[in-house]
């Protein structure tokens, strides 16, 4: 534990950030509850899991959990909170397929075992938003507990945002599971408005919430 001060800074992410991303993207996945889709789709010990992440955080072809695009809060010289902005023009939903099979390969899993890490993965994508080529989407914001109420997210979506603007976009959206409504409002004080949800049997099944809303905002 460390006291946190005023002096938080955000940077872009490194290849050697992958550790610390891989939690922020556990973190984030799993919301308020306390398994996410990480979890159910690579069961067992953090340990391993986290380390699967990692890889393919920096693995190629780059998909939306490859570094490139997270941006990173530091105080005090720790990375304490992060998240993600990009296209899915440049980081399509097939290419996280592709790195995470190779990945699990790579690690050992036979084919049959990396079928049902798909099948395992395959609620999660009942529920999520179309994300349309053109549009800014930020994925994946989580703080470490001692960064939270602090203002480090906020200000970590103010900055991607604004890097949405510089990059020539003009819509972004985001999306949060329901039943969190801190995130909820996080997003609505920098400008996002709830569009909509979806909601599935399959989701709820898994997950134990009933679906994922989505929220819109303009640049």
């Amino acid at each position: 534990m460390y006291a946190i001060g005023m002096d938080v800074t955000i940077r872009d992410a490194t290849e050697q950030d992958a550790p610390f991303l891989a939690w922020v993207m556990q973190e984030a996945a799993r919301s308020h509850l306390p398994l996410g889709l990480w979890d159910f789709t690579l069961p067992g010990p953090d340990r391993p899991r986290l380390e699967a992440v990692a890889r393919m955080a920096i693995a190629q072809p780059e998909s939306f959990v490859h570094f490139g695009g997270f941006l990173v809060a530091e105080a005090d010289g720790k990375a304490i909170a992060g998240l993600s902005g990009y296209d899915s023009a440049h980081k399509p939903l097939d290419g996280f397929t592709t790195v995470m099979d190779g990945t699990l390969e790579q690690l050992g899993w036979s084919a049959e075992h990396r079928a049902l890490a798909g099948i395992r993965l395959a609620p999660i994508g009942t529920c999520m938003p179309d994300s349309p080529p053109g549009v800014w989407v930020i994925e994946w914001v989580a703080a470490k507990p001692e960064a939270r109420g602090r203002g480090v997210a906020h200000k970590l979506l103010v900055e991607i945002l604004e890097r949405g603007r510089r990059g020539g976009y003009t819509k972004s959206q985001i999306g949060y599971l329901l039943g969190n409504t801190p995130a909820k409002t996080a997003y609505e004080r920098v400008g996002f408005e709830t569009t909509g949800d979806m909601r599935t049997p399959e989701f709820e099944a898994v997950y134990g919430c009933p679906g994922i809303a989505h929220m819109e905002c303009d640049l």
